[in-house]
């Protein structure tokens, strides 16, 4: 295991743990359940109205259309049912995550960042525009990306696989961005973007698993914005630490 991926391991296990610190206040509880009572809401509306309606524009399209023409309607019916659900539930967690994101994030982050994060100053340009901007546009790119896929879940083990992968890529490019877009400035998100890729992967593809796990995922789209506001805020810390570091040993004579 490399170095730089060890160090973004345990950046993301800081950033849960003290996630899971943060749970000790009732203020960052109601955070939490608000989005998820929307998303049960969500779910519950789109699992009745919507699922039949996405199946049959499954059944109706490649490659279903293609099994069919085989003559294996079973598996078209089979996949267009998993793909309907599949769908539901990235529409129910997408809903969710642009709430989080937009409405519940910039709480978090001001609960946080007049605490444990004090000493972080907000240099950042601090645009609700700029962040809702950004988050709806990882969800056009979410879904686009998530329909251009489709066909590919035919593979084996692509199926589970993409999924994954789509939404931790969701999880990173919303909540990563709206974390410090108040406190890090144009080059610090630069440097951060770089330095810390993997760590804000990982955190969103671990966010991804537990979406899928049945009650936990309602709270994830909140977790996860409340860990990446940790994330976020502590390697900004660390950022301007070795800044610091650096320019003091600059002027040290010889």
């Amino acid at each position: 295991m490399s170095q730089s991926l060890t160090d973004a391991l345990g950046l993301v296990a800081l950033a849960l743990m003290r996630s899971l610190g943060s749970l000790r206040s009732p203020v960052v509880w109601f955070y939490l359940l608000a989005p998820a009572a929307a998303a049960f809401f969500i779910w519950m509306g789109l699992a009745i109205w919507g699922v039949g309606a996405v199946v049959d524009w499954l059944l109706a399209n490649p490659p279903m259309t293609l099994l069919a023409s085989w003559g294996l309607i079973w598996l078209a019916n089979l996949l267009a049912w998993l793909g309907g659900w599949m769908a539901i539930f990235a529409a129910a967690y997408l809903t969710t995550a642009l709430l989080a994101a937009v409405l519940v994030l910039p709480l978090m982050l001001r609960h946080l960042a007049r605490g444990e994060y004090a000493d972080v100053a907000p240099l950042g340009a601090d645009s609700f525009i700029a962040a809702t901007v950004n988050s709806l546009w990882a969800a056009f790119l979410f879904i686009a990306a998530w329909l251009a896929t489709v066909p590919l879940w035919l593979i084996p083990g692509l199926g589970l696989i993409l999924p994954l992968l789509l939404m931790a890529w969701f999880n990173r490019r919303t909540f990563a961005y709206d974390a410090l877009a108040q406190h890090a400035n144009a080059g610090e998100w630069a440097l951060l973007q770089r330095e810390q890729r993997q760590a804000m992967f990982l955190l969103g593809l671990l966010m991804a698993v537990l979406a899928h796990l049945p009650f936990v995922g309602l709270l994830v789209p909140a977790l996860a914005a409340l860990a990446y506001v940790h994330l976020g805020l502590e390697s900004l810390r660390r950022l301007r630490g070795e800044a610091l570091l650096l320019g003091e040993a600059e002027r040290i004579p010889d």
